[in-house]
């Protein structure tokens, strides 16, 4: 079954909401053979991200998928099939009584971020009547297992990833491009918002005892990176070493590449939802910096994923460390002995992060999982 689809996407001061949004897209396309339009209020972010977008057009089309510029004049169009707005967007009134005009009326989404929480079970599915118009909104949650929207995965690009980490000389070229050498040094990749915790890593990895390579992309943390290590200001292809720690900053990457960098560290911190969820397909042992709300809502959120993510199996003294680590990196705290402490466990967790790759490939694919739910409405 062909439809036609319309994806909104409003990028307020990052790239996990685009970022997951252009993947779906591009799924939804490829994999589903659907008619996707998605529309996105920022083009100059989201050509950082995919290079081949060009911001300066309205309208242009990009990997089997029409993309066009949502502004404030948003343009009279028909009303796509299938309407989702992505993580609480709301679309134009106008578009909206076009919605309710259509014969037949679109399967109206609102597609949720990733939570491990509960209480997804319960909503996924729920629809909820606009209190005006004849339209129902259902929401489309992902999370962990069944009975919920699953998770964002693409299975050629599970593919991609398994024979990348299986090729010694595919990792080599990728380092060589990246202007590296493929050495024994422990490779950990940083994506971080702002974080007063950088001091505290910087400081444990340098005593870590052993050869530490830590590279940060371009982006927000890195003037905390740069006064960690007594340096003015940091720049794409400056070094700076302290201890056994050379710290090495990269251009900002676009997605498909930075997907490769989560793949070829040996550890990987992340942050907000779209390299959340590559880098646990990645494989690799991970820190997560959750959006950080004034409410404290993303600490429920960072509880439930770990009762899940601990859950597989691991030691009491690895789980405590890896609580710990977490729990200082989202509250801004934290000192060189808790990485120390984290490091220390290191074998232990990367047996668990293979582990809990695998797990997630028994999942329901959150693209399916969304193609099917709108299927069954049409």
């Amino acid at each position: 079954m062909k439809l036609s689809w319309d994806i909104f996407c409003t990028v307020i001061d990052n790239f996990g909401d685009i970022g997951i949004c252009w993947r779906v897209a591009r799924q939804l396309a490829h994999r589903h053979g659907q008619q996707v339009r998605l529309w996105v209020d920022d083009l100059e972010t989201f050509h950082r991200m995919c290079p081949e977008v060009d911001p300066r057009q309205a309208v242009q089309a990009l990997d089997g998928v029409e993309i066009c510029h949502w502004s404030q004049a948003m343009p009279q169009v028909r009303p796509a099939e299938v309407v989702v707005e992505a993580f609480a967007c709301r679309v134009p009134e106008s578009y909206l009584a076009a919605m309710a005009a259509r014969t037949p009326r679109p399967v109206w989404l609102n597609l949720e971020y990733f939570s491990a929480e509960p209480w997804v079970r319960e909503s996924h599915g729920l629809g909820s009547p606009h209190p005006r118009l004849p339209l129902t909104q259902y929401f489309f949650i992902p999370g962990v297992g069944p009975g919920t929207g699953g998770m964002l995965g693409d299975p050629e690009e599970l593919r991609q990833l398994a024979a990348f980490q299986a090729s010694e000389s595919a990792r080599r070229a990728f380092w060589s491009e990246c202007g590296l050498e493929a050495d024994g040094a422990l490779k950990l990749s940083l994506f971080s918002y702002d974080n007063p915790a950088i001091q505290g890593l910087i400081e444990g990895l340098a005593g870590a005892g052993r050869p530490v390579l830590l590279l940060v992309p371009e982006g927000k943390g890195l003037a905390q990176v740069a006064a960690a290590l007594g340096a003015s200001r940091l720049r794409a292809g400056d070094s700076r070493s302290v201890g056994g720690l050379t710290v090495r900053v990269l251009p900002f990457m676009a997605q498909d590449r930075y997907d490769r960098l989560l793949w070829a560290c040996d550890i990987n911190f992340v942050r907000g939802e779209d390299s959340f969820i590559r880098a646990q397909h990645a494989a690799r042992p991970l820190v997560w910096q959750a959006y950080m709300q004034e409410d404290g809502a993303q600490w429920p959120k960072i509880d439930a994923f770990l009762g899940h993510y601990v859950a597989t199996g691991l030691a009491a003294p690895a789980e405590t460390a890896l609580r710990e680590a977490w729990s200082a990196w989202n509250a801004g705290e934290g000192h060189a002995r808790i990485w120390i402490d984290w490091l220390a466990c290191l074998p232990e967790y990367q047996a668990h992060a293979r582990s809990w790759a695998g797990r997630l490939q028994s999942w329901p694919n959150l693209v399916d999982e969304l193609a099917e739910f709108v299927f069954s409405r049409v």
